[in-house]
């Protein structure tokens, strides 16, 4: 067991039942900081800084729609995940050494990213994104294991819900930073900028430990395997298990189909790439960080359950707000007001689904099971995404968005049976 300066807290503290100051103030969540920015940052290269790049390069939207395909590891990495469960590297531990590893080949990564240009290497272009997004995806089998580990049941509503405006807090590198950067200097440069900041999760990765009461690492790779899906299937029962995981992949269809052109989208309106970085990320801030304030503190109010109600409804209704921009065209204050309430709507949405997951999970299976889970919902990111590019093509700007919304809705209709409206809330 390494030591270091920054650890959790003790076993007992972990287990007491906190009030709401020592719920949002402590060590555990944190951490949740730090690790959420770092796990965010490559997702965001790849879904904001290179889709807006190729199309500054002259990529067809079709091209850029597929480009989504190199997420595919974000829905396999339950493959690979006992394997990381199992093994553990000399000396640093079995999360933290994962962690630093990935985190030092996605630094690599991004800062090769941009010595190629999208136009003429696009193949070359996709492998080493594919690349980018293995290892993004192995950094978040690990840091989801290891929060699971860290936040007791009391603490998962604030902790995940820290963790995911994290996550979105770091698309202001990515999405505004490297975008302002890119009219004053050469994408090189702007790549390697945006790589300097993995060192937020490599310092992170060096001063955190081990959670003390953590599982024990599985005898054998078989265990590893096995046991995971044996227990989440046993602990809900056939019926229930498929229900919950058909809610996992359906409950953030349309918003993720939404958003995944929003950067072409608001280039093809007529924005620069100042006013694309500057008003649809910079604008997003207050939002991200009032909607993770809100959301956390909701949850512990609301509960888990209650809160994928009101969220989703959020969630959902935020997506018209693409379609009212697409027909009023480059309003500069509407974009505003747009992008602030899908940030507001999304991150609430998606802090209270994450929650929902971490609570599905088994501590003692966490990197399995975690990996399992959010591969679900990263399918509609990967595949669904791919044919945004000629569903926009074909449909127009309003008519796609239209149908984003219209694919919200079967994930909000399996609430009742996944997260029933109970007349008192279950606490986060």
């Amino acid at each position: 067991m390494q030591s270091s300066p920054v650890k959790p807290d003790s076993a007992v503290e972990a287990d007491a039942t906190p009030g709401l100051a020592v719920s949002i103030l402590n060590r555990r969540v944190l951490l949740c900081v730090f690790l959420g920015f770092t796990s965010g940052l490559p997702l965001y290269v790849l879904t904001q800084l290179i889709p807006i790049w190729m199309k500054d390069a002259g990529v067809d939207l079709a091209r850029i729609g597929l480009f989504t395909l190199v997420g595919i590891p974000y829905t396999w990495k339950f493959l690979w995940a006992p394997l990381m469960e199992r093994y553990q590297l000399p000396g640093l531990g079995r999360r933290r050494g994962w962690m630093l590893l990935t985190q030092i080949v996605l630094a690599i990564g991004i800062a090769a990213i941009g010595l190629l240009d999208p136009g003429q290497s696009l193949w070359h272009l996709s492998v080493l994104a594919l690349g980018v997004a293995f290892f993004s995806a192995s950094q978040d089998i690990v840091i989801d294991a290891y929060r699971r580990e860290l936040l007791p049941d009391s603490e998962l509503g604030i902790g995940n819900a820290v963790h995911v405006q994290a996550y979105r807090i770091a698309g202001l590198v990515p999405g505004s930073l490297a975008l302002v950067l890119a009219e004053h200097m050469p994408w090189s440069a702007v790549y390697a900028v945006v790589a300097a900041f993995m060192l937020v999760g490599v310092i992170t990765s060096l001063l955190l430990r081990e959670v003390n009461a953590a599982p024990a690492i599985p005898a054998s790779l078989r265990e590893a395997v096995v046991l995971p899906f044996r227990d989440f299937f046993g602990r809900h029962g056939l019926r229930t298990a498929l229900f919950t995981l058909a809610f996992m992949f359906l409950y953030k269809l349309g918003d993720s189909m939404a958003t995944a052109l929003s950067y072409p989208f608001y280039r093809e309106l007529g924005f620069s790439l100042t006013e694309i970085g500057v008003i649809a990320k910079t604008a997003s801030l207050a939002a991200v960080i009032t909607g993770g304030l809100l959301g956390g503190l909701w949850m512990i109010r609301l509960g888990i359950d209650r809160a994928l109600w009101v969220f989703g409804a959020v969630q959902l209704v935020s997506i018209l707000g693409f379609a009212v921009l697409a027909e009023a065209g480059p309003d500069k204050g509407l974009l505003v007001g747009v992008i602030v309430f899908e940030y507001l709507g999304v991150g609430l949405g998606t802090a209270a689904f994450t929650a929902f997951i971490a609570r599905a999970t088994n501590p003692v299976f966490a990197a399995t099971q975690f990996a399992l889970l959010t591969a679900l919902t990263a399918l509609p990111r990967t595949f669904a995404n791919a044919a945004t590019g000629e569903l926009v093509e074909l449909m127009g700007w309003t008519g796609f968005f239209l149908l984003c919304f219209l694919l919200g809705l079967p994930g909000m209709l399996l609430l009742p049976r996944v997260a029933p409206w109970r007349a008192s809330p279950t606490p986060p």
